[in-house]
Parts: structure tokens; C-alpha cells; sequence
């Protein structure tokens, strides 16, 4: 075998120890064991001499064989007697036995002492600690426990934790300074990863740095000195980056260094406890000039472990590990001081819980886990930064009414599509929000229009967005050109699209944020941009006013003109521009006004009149634009006076209608009338048909409902001019109802004679007419303004708009309120009749025995019909019924069951119908009761059995009922249609044909199903046997004698006619 200098010396020096062993112990598999493990550190990691181990222990066992030939009959006898107990196992030792004691628990119990008789309690208190196995011993007659600890765990009861981790960049500096530098430093440790690149050690001796790194997932050694490049000294083969634990052994300087994996996860044995000796932690980091050496854990950056000038930043490890030892020395983890430059982010434990579950991510950002204790945020717009902690800063343009602007420059070839995005926050209507520019033209433009998007390509196509974006909320507006076409959304909801010509962007084109630096340029597309913008994008650049501090790819800022940082707002409220007392609050570029009492728009510009309660109790304030009214039902009567109205003479909008509500039984009456001079209007019943009358410079038209009103209801009622041109359509309509119309060639302005001197009247034609209306009136409106029932003396103030008509004639006293007459006192109902008030008429509502219009007849009892099944007889104050059959009752109401009592006999069956009942006899009975009994019929006479017909079910309407002998369901109801040969109401009476005695001359009558059988005596033949045949039996008996006698004599003549014959037998001999 070709071997190393080093593996040399170590073979030798492992022949030695053997040479030793054999002369003390013998080759026993045991000792070969116990060398084994004794002398590990020897083996360094050469296999070669790893496979000794197994060669000396199968030479133990053919030594042992071949010794046995010559042991002694009292050696080999002192087994047979099988002294261990427990499931020990006997063996030949040193001229006598010795026992191994089982290791599987007897009942519970392990087993020790010389015969494995005596029972284990060293573990009976439990004492090792985090999930390590006790194994109970027996030394020197003393019973003592070992903790098989679990990985991770050292000591005497597992009660040291040796794991930790890196779970981002970071190392523990191990102090070395009291070991020989120019002895090879003897490392053991555990690890586990699922990063492919790492660096777990690092050792530097004066200007060499050996390091044990993870490349590409192999386990690699690595020599490097001052102004060199790094050496490849070992690489182990087996892919160790797949998140399971691993072992391995390092010796690091001296002659030579190696590393070798020693298991991997479940292949490494649990060790027994032990006494460990720890490494003291290192409080700092020694000065780089005076130490020769130094042992980091981790990676740390080289200019510190070489000289300045060598590679900064190896690649960190980051994942855990655990029983870390340095020349038989356990290091811990650091558990010092957070801001020590000994160790950097180092983790105590090993940790499998994922990030995600700690929610890293700030502002709504959702965590993708990238393995081990690894995770991304996604952050959602306008957050950046590892954990989306960061917010883009938000630029202020057009504050203080100043003319804002920002200047960047394109450095790239953008992609063929362009996509523009930016959140933005306005109040304004109009502005320019952004455009991009070559050195000859402006080529795209984006603008507000209106408080909406807009946008303008190659200064030919536009689109114009769909929703207002000028709220002061925040908007996400994207604008998307992709090759012939541009589109636009908002908050990810698109706002249209059309089809553009291609443009292109290139490096050095210019992009203007907020307006152009020429005033003029920006005026056209609506000014200057006022509001705030954040997180401007084009493509996946950054357009930044104000740098955050995580690294993002923005384009060059050029300029910034008056742009401030944040979203800050104008004091709006500095001009005061609430009014009547109101007062100010400021908003984002806005402001609100909160109002007095009574007050009301967004300047309190509006007084909320009906909150002062300006009407009487009686009525209702209706509020107005500009002041208010009180709304009124009014009744008119014969002793009540017409109301007289006129304008103030300030209308100054067209009257174009009449809109009015009334209720009366009165079939001819004035409603209202208006006159100016020649010119009047007039709107009343005639014949209960409600009538519109207009008269204007001599032009009439005349309007009439198409239905009759007078039936003491209320009716709305609006008339209207529909087109307002030279010939105009004047339109009626009740109740919101169907249109009566006619066309009139008026003038447009045809009801403006009562904006001034006309006089206007409620309830009749004028004040000395009288009023000619008994009912009730609504509001009645002429083009929107009101009548007023109330005068301003009644009202708590007056009325404050200036387009108004008022009482001319206060004096004269209206009865507010809908009142009909009192139609019901005194009461006119007699015999305790009640009186219904329908409005100006009553109606008696009589007790049942009464009837008339005011209750004054006796009622006829039998008008309601109170008998259900029979008749019904009046009689004073009450009524008799006389019931039809089967049914009883008061009423006649109660179905008498005409089976409940019933006379049939001998077993028959009743079959009930609604006034009757009849009786199914059985085959040997008859009669309406089935009484009689059917007559036998000799026993001589032969008889043709009777056909089984069948049985049908009927549904009647009041029960179901059966048809019998064949017969069917009739329309009839309860009824059946019969065969021929069966009646009754169901068919359950066979007709006895031979019920008239149709058999003549003592012949014996048969019945049948629709027929019957005469069976005739000897002397008797026919049907019904009327035939007398006793001549005729005379001769046929005469005829029968003749000719027997002619037949013998035939027979005598034939027999002597023919030749003899001998009836004797030959016998041939």
C-alpha cells in the first residue's frame, strides 16, 4: 500500500500499541475494541488503516478458537453449571468463567454483579436530564449510573447544551493563544446546512489561513497565504448540504491538515457521559499584529485574519452546530456580551421553526420562506427594505401655490413596453403630472383633465380615464404602452385603452415630474401639479426625489425645483372662508366648516330655516333653498271665505305648472281661480270632472281629467306644459296617473301674467262669489311656489325668500287641517247600529238581525244561506232548516252515515250512498235485505259455473267507493255503469231473469248472467219449454224396434251364405 509520510508514522506507531497489547491482554476482541477506540487519534482519517481494526479482531477470534483445544476439562465445566442468571451470557476467562450480564431489561430490571444476580438501581432516580438515557452500573459492589446523552447534549447528566447557530452572517472567535502554534490543532465537530457555500473554520498561524468550507455542497480544505490565492487541499465527496447532521474530524497545521466525516444523522452513536473540560470564551479580539494565531468559527473577514489586501468577505455560514471541539476542549456558545467583537450573530440552539411564523414582514408584506430559517419579504407598494420597513418618501409639489417641478434622465434602453406607475394625491382638478421629451418633441404626456386621467401619445392619440382621481386619497395609477397600444388603470382596475403608434425611449431622454421648467408648456395641459407623489416608476427603475437607504435602481435626478419632502398640506382655513359663524378645520389642501345651528353647506352658506321652527304646531316646514314654507291641509265650507293671494313682484323664473291636492264628494265646484285683466286661469270640478281653463291674450285651451273625481278621496293633481315653444302641449295628470293633454297655440310664457297684478283665489271665483267648495285642499303651488294657507302674522317669522305669494286677506280665518262633516252625531243608525264616517256621508254598519241604511229593517235569515244541505225557512229573529237525506244538524252540516243503522243479514256487506244505503248479498242469498235464500237447484240438473268478473275503485268527492260485477267508474258522482245483467248504484245486484217464471210446463228455470236456462221435462222441449214432444218419443221408439229387427235378420241370411270352416290344428311331426 502506498502511503503519505504522515499515514507512515502513524502506522508505526499503531503496530507499536499492538505489539503492546498483545503482550499484555491478548488479541481478545474486547482489548481489540478498547485499543481501538484508545488510540483513534492516531487514525486521522486514513482508511487504510481503519480497516486494521476489523483485520486484529478477526485474528482474536481464530486465536481464540485455537486456544480452546487446550483449556482444561474443569474450565470448560464451570459453564455447564450455567451460573449466570437473568439472561447473562458464561464465558471461559483466566482458568475460570466470567459472566456478561444482559443488557435487555428482565422484568423490567437490569442485572449485574459477578453472576448477574444482583438488580441494577442507579438510574431508579432518573437523574439525567434533557431526554439523555440512563444506563445503570454496578462498581465495586456501588451501584452508579452513565447518561448515554442525546446529540447536542455533554456531561455527566447531559446538562450542557453544546448547539448553535448562524442565521445570518457572523462568528465566534475561540481563544487559542495558550496552544502550541506549531502543533496541529485537533477539531471535532457536528453540522448541519441546506446552503451550498459557507465557511465553518478558519485558522490562521502567521500568514497561512487554513480554512474548512461547504462549496457547491461539498466539505472542502482550503491553504491561502499573504498575496496568494487560495489552495484546494481536500475535498470530501459526499454532498453534505441536505439539511441533515454531520461529523467530522479536522486536524488543522503541523506537518499536514486533513478533514474526515466521521456519520452522518442517525449513523453517529449516542456517547456515554462524561466529564468535559470547556474552553474559556473569549471576552475580545486579540490586536492582529501581535497574535501568531487565532481560530474563528464562522467566517470572518480575511483583512483581519491575513493582511489588508486579501479577499474581504467569504462566504458565510449560516446554519447550526453542535459538540464543537478544539484538542479535546468543548466549545460553547458565546453567551457574552451582545456588542463584543468576539462573536457576531451568534444564535444559541438550533432552531427548525420557520421565520414566516414570526410575521418579519412590516406594512402588509407577505414572507415567501426560502429554506432554513430564510425568508423574502414581498412588499406591496410604495414599501421596500428587507423586511418592508422602509417607506419610499413622498415628494410635495405645488405647496403653497408654488410652481414645482422635477427633472430626471433616462440612462438605458427601456423595453420594448413602457410602464409608468406612481401613486399620487391631489385635490386639484387640472395639472400636469408627468411627460417625457427627446431633444426635439415631447413625445408623452400624462395630465389631469377635470379630476381625471388623461394622456396624450406623440401628441396625436388620447385616452381619458374613467374615475375622478382628485378625492385627496391616494391613487395607484398605471399607464401601460405596449407596442400599438396604450392603456390605463387605476388601483389595478382599467380605465380604458386605445391604439397608439409605437414610441420609443431612449437614453438621455428626459423625464418632467409635476410641470415643465417653461410656464407656458405646462399651462395647456392644466398648470402646474399640485399634490403629493410617491414611489415613481418606470418599468422596474425608481424615479427618486429623496434616496431611501436600501439599494434600488433609480434613474438620474437632475433637477428639483421647489419640491418639498412629505405630504404636507396648505393651510386652507388662513382666508377664514366658513360663513355665518362657522368655523374652520383644516384638511389635506381642503378644508370643512363645522356650522351653528341651524346652519348648513360647506361655507355654512345655508340656514336650516324649519330648525327654528318657524310654522305653527298645525303645520309642516318644508325647507327651501333659500328660506322655507309651512305645509297645510285647509277644509272649505259654505260658511268658510275664499282666500285672496298676489305676488310680491320678484318671480322671476317662468310658470310653467300647477301642481295641487284635494278632496271632496262635491260634484261642481271652483278650485282655483287667477286673473290678470282679460287673461285668467281656472281649475274646478264639473259633472265630479276636474277641469283646467287657461285664457292667454285671447288664445284659450281647455284640459279635463278622463275620469270623474268626486268620490271623497284624496287626488294629486299636476298640470303642466310639456314643450315650451310656439305651440304648446298642456298636459293633466291625477295621481301620477294617465295624461289628459291638448295642444294650445300660447305663447312659452303662458301662466307669467301672475308674476305681477294678478289676482289669485282659493275656493271660489272671487271674494264676493262666496266660496263654492265643500271638501279639503292641499298645497297648491303655482311654478313651484306656494299658496300659503297660514299668513306671515301666524308664522314665528317671516318667510326670507324673495320668489313668494302671499295671503292678501289675512283676516279672513282658515280652518287648518282635513275636517268632513259630522255626518255620525247625532248618531242616524237605529237598532243599535254603528255609524262609519266616510267623509261628508255615513254608513250604518247593522247587527245581524237588521238591515237597511240606517238599520231599520228586520233581516231576512235565509239571505246567507245557513243551511249547507237542505232548506232553510225564516223565521222571526231566526231560521229552521229542513235537511235533505243523509245529512242532520242546525245546519245541516252533518253527514249522517246511512250504514250506521242498517237491516242487511246474513253476513252482507252495506253499501252506503249519500240518502240510501243497499245491501251486497252473498252468492246463496237474495232480497233487498239478502233474506231469502236462493233456491237449490236438483242435484240432476247440470249448471254452467258463473264468470268471476272483476272489482273496480273509484274517487268520489266526498269518499272513494267500489264498482262491483265488472262495472266501471261513472261521470256520474257515486255512481257505476253497469254490464248487462247487473243494477244498482254500484252494480251489486245480479237481475234474476227467472224472476218472471219464463219456464213453461213444469220446466225448471237456471239464471244466468244476462240470461237464463229452462230445463224441460221429457215431454217438453224449447226454450221456455213450451214445446209438447210425447207423440214423438212414441215414435222414434217404434222406429228404433224396426230397425233392430231388420238388422238380426240380416245377420241369420249372411251366416248361411258362408262356406264351412274347420277350427281344427295340423301338428308337422
Amino acid at each position: 500500500i502506498s502511503l503519505s509520510p504522515l499515514v507512515y508514522v502513524l502506522h508505526l506507531r499503531f503496530m507499536q500499541n499492538v505489539m503492546k497489547y498483545m503482550q499484555t491482554g491478548g488479541l481478545s476482541q474486547e482489548n481489540v475494541q478498547v485499543y481501538t477506540r484508545d488510540n483513534s487519534a492516531y487514525f486521522g482519517g486514513v482508511k487504510q488503516i481503519l480497516h486494521l481494526s476489523c483485520w486484529l479482531q478477526n485474528l482474536a477470534i481464530l486465536l481464540n478458537f485455537s486456544l480452546i483445544g487446550s483449556l482444561s476439562a474443569e474450565e470448560i465445566g464451570a459453564c455447564e453449571l450455567q451460573p449466570c442468571q437473568n439472561g447473562g451470557v458464561c464465558e471461559i476467562y483466566n482458568g475460570g468463567h466470567r459472566c456478561r450480564c444482559s443488557q435487555q431489561s428482565q422484568l423490567g430490571r437490569l442485572y449485574g454483579g459477578e453472576n448477574c444476580t444482583v438488580a441494577l438501581s442507579g438510574c431508579d432516580a432518573s437523574k439525567c436530564e434533557n431526554g439523555g438515557v440512563c444506563s445503570p452500573l454496578l462498581i465495586n459492589d456501588q451501584h452508579t449510573y452513565t447518561c448515554i446523552c442525546p446529540p447536542g447534549y455533554v456531561g455527566l447528566k447531559c446538562q450542557i447544551s453544546t448547539v448553535f447557530s448562524f442565521e445570518s452572517r457572523g462568528h465566534m472567535y475561540v481563544e487559542t493563544q495558550h496552544l502550541d502554534p506549531e502543533a496541529p490543532l485537533n477539531v471535532t465537530f457536528s453540522f448541519r446546512t441546506d446552503r451550498p457555500a459557507g465557511t465553518l473554520f478558519q485558522r490562521r498561524v502567521d500568514d497561512l489561513l487554513l480554512s474548512i468550507r461547504i462549496m457547491d455542497g461539498l466539505l472542502c480544505l482550503l491553504s491561502q497565504r499573504v498575496q496568494g490565492s487560495s489552495t484546494l487541499v481536500q475535498k470530501l465527496p459526499d454532498y453534505l448540504s441536505n439539511g441533515m447532521w454531520h461529523t467530522v474530524e479536522a486536524s488543522l497545521g503541523g506537518v499536514i491538515s486533513l478533514i474526515r466525516l466521521l456519520c452522518s444523522e442517525e449513523s453517529c452513536p449516542r456517547d456515554s457521559s462524561a466529564e468535559v473540560q470547556p474552553l474559556d470564551e473569549a471576552t475580545a479580539l486579540p490586536d492582529p499584529g501581535t497574535a501568531r494565531q487565532s481560530l474563528f468559527i464562522g467566517a470572518v473577514g480575511l483583512n483581519w485574519a491575513l493582511d489588508r489586501g486579501v479577499e474581504d468577505s467569504p462566504p458565510a455560514f449560516l446554519g447550526c452546530l453542535r459538540n464543537v471541539f478544539v484538542d479535546s476542549h468543548l466549545v460553547l456558545p458565546a453567551t457574552g456580551p451582545k456588542d463584543s467583537d468576539a462573536h457576531t450573530n451568534v444564535t444559541v440552539g438550533c432552531s427548525d421553526r420557520d421565520k414566516c411564523d414570526d410575521s418579519p414582514c412590516q406594512n402588509r408584506g407577505r414572507c415567501v420562506s426560502q429554506g432554513w430559517r430564510r425568508y423574502v419579504c414581498e412588499c406591496h407598494r410604495p414599501y421596500e427594505g428587507d423586511n418592508c420597513e422602509e417607506e419610499y418618501i413622498t415628494a410635495r409639489l405645488g405647496n403653497q401655490d408654488l410652481k414645482s417641478y422635477a427633472v430626471f434622465s433616462l440612462d438605458e434602453e427601456p423595453e420594448d413596453t413602457l410602464v409608468i406607475s406612481l401613486f399620487m394625491r391631489s385635490r386639484q382638478l387640472n395639472g400636469l403630472l408627468l411627460t417625457l421629451a427627446n431633444s426635439t418633441s415631447q413625445y408623452f404626456r400624462l395630465w389631469l383633465e377635470k379630476g381625471r386621467l388623461k394622456i396624450q401619445v406623440n401628441n396625436f392619440e388620447t385616452l381619458t380615464g374613467q374615475s375622478p382621481v382628485s378625492d385627496g386619497h391616494f391613487h395607484l395609477v398605471t399607464v401601460k404602452l405596449e407596442g400599438t397600444t396604450a392603456s390605463v388603470s387605476q388601483s389595478t382596475q382599467t380605465q380604458g385603452s386605445v391604439v397608439t403608434r409605437q414610441i420609443h425611449t431612449h437614453s438621455g431622454d428626459k423625464v418632467f415630474v409635476g410641470g415643465l421648467p417653461d410656464p407656458r408648456g405646462s399651462a395647456s395641459f392644466g398648470g402646474y401639479f399640485k399634490g403629493c407623489i410617491q414611489d415613481l416608476r418606470i418599468n422596474s427603475r425608481r424615479l427618486q426625489f429623496y434616496p431611501i437607504a436600501s439599494k434600488v435602481e433609480s434613474y438620474n435626478l437632475e433637477e428639483l425645483v421647489d419640491v418639498a419632502e412629505g405630504c404636507s398640506s396648505n393651510n386652507a382655513c388662513a382666508v377664514n372662508p366658513c360663513l355665518n359663524g362657522g368655523e374652520c378645520y383644516s384638511m389635506w389642501d381642503d378644508f370643512i366648516c363645522s356650522c351653528p345651528p341651524n346652519t348648513a353647506g360647506q361655507r355654512c352658506e345655508e340656514v336650516k330655516w324649519c330648525e327654528l321652527s318657524p310654522c305653527p304646531a298645525s303645520a309642516l316646514c318644508q325647507p327651501l333653498p333659500q328660506g322655507f314654507e309651512c305645509l297645510s291641509n285647509a277644509t272649505f265650507r259654505t260658511d268658510s271665505r275664499v282666500l285672496h293671494y298676489s305676488s310680491i313682484g320678484q318671480i322671476s323664473h317662468s310658470l310653467v305648472n300647477i301642481t295641487l291636492s284635494f278632496r271632496t264628494r262635491q260634484t261642481s265646484a271652483t278650485l282655483l281661480h287667477a286673473q290678470k285683466g282679460s287673461d285668467y286661469l281656472t281649475v274646478s270640478l264639473m259633472n265630479s270632472y276636474l277641469v283646467m281653463e287657461l285664457q292667454v291674450e285671447a288664445d284659450k285651451v281647455t284640459v279635463q281629467s278622463l275620469a270623474p273625481l268626486s268620490d271623497r278621496d284624496w287626488h294629486f293633481v299636476e298640470i303642466s306644459m310639456k314643450n315650451q315653444t310656439v305651440s304648446s302641449r298642456w298636459t293633466l295628470a291625477v295621481d301620477k296617473g294617465k295624461e289628459a293633454s291638448s295642444m294650445a297655440k300660447t305663447a312659452v310664457e303662458v301662466l307669467d301674467f301672475l308674476k305681477e297684478g294678478a289676482d289669485i283665489f282659493l275656493g271660489g271665483l272671487n271674494l264676493d262669489s262666496g266660496v263654492s267648495l265643500s271638501g279639503c285642499l292641499g298645497p297648491v303651488k303655482i311654478g313651484g311656489l306656494l299658496l300659503p294657507f297660514y299668513p306671515e302674522t301666524e308664522l314665528n317669522f317671516p318667510r326670507p325668500q324673495e320668489e313668494q305669494f302671499v295671503r292678501r286677506n289675512p283676516n279672513a280665518a282658515a280652518q287648518y287641517g282635513c275636517w268632513g262633516k259630522s255626518v255620525c252625531a247625532p248618531n242616524p243608525c237605529h237598532n243599535g247600529g254603528l255609524c262609519e264616517d266616510l267623509f261628508d256621508l255615513h254608513e250604518c254598519e247593522c247587527p245581524p238581525e237588521w238591515t237597511g241604511p240606517v238599520c231599520q229593517n228586520l233581516t231576512d235569515s235565509c239571505n246567507s244561506s245557513p243551511c249547507v244541505f237542505g232548506n232553510c225557512t225564516s223565521l222571526a229573529g231566526r231560521f229552521k232548516c229542513e235537511c235533505e237525506q243523509g245529512f242532520a244538524g242546525e245546519q245541516c252540516e252533518v253527514e249522517v252515515d246511512m250504514c250506521e243503522v242498517n237491516s242487511c243479514s246474513h253476513g252482507a256487506t252495506c253499501l252506503r250512498s249519500f240518502q240510501r244505503y243497499t245491501c251486497l248479498c252473498p252468492r246463496d242469498m237474495t232480497g233487498q235485505y239478502c233474506q231469502e235464500k236462493v233456491p237449490e237447484i236438483p242435484w240432476y240438473i247440470e249448471t254452467a259455473p258463473l264468470p268471476q268478473l272483476p272489482l273496480s275503485m273509484c274517487t268520489g268527492t266526498r269518499w272513494n267507493y267500489s264498482c262491483f260485477n265488472g262495472g266501471n267508474c261513472s261521470e256520474v258522482n257515486n255512481s257505476c255503469s253497469c254490464l248487462p245483467g247487473f243494477t244498482g248504484q254500484w252494480c251489486e245486484k245480479d237481475v234474476d231473469e227467472c224472476a218472471s217464471d219464463p219456464c213453461m210446463n213444469g220446466g225448471f228455470c237456471i239464471n244466468y248472467v244476462n240470461s237464463f236456462k229452462c230445463i224441460c221435462d221429457m215431454n217438453y222441449s224449447g226454450i221456455y219449454c213450451q214445446m209438447d214432444v210425447s207423440d214423438f218419443y212414441m215414435y222414434l221408439f217404434l222406429g228404433l224396434w224396426q230397425n233392430l229387427f231388420q238388422l238380426v235378420s240380416y245377420l241369420v241370411i249372411r251366416l248361411d251364405d258362408e262356406p264351412e270352416i274347420e277350427w281344427g290344428f295340423n301338428m308337422n311331426d
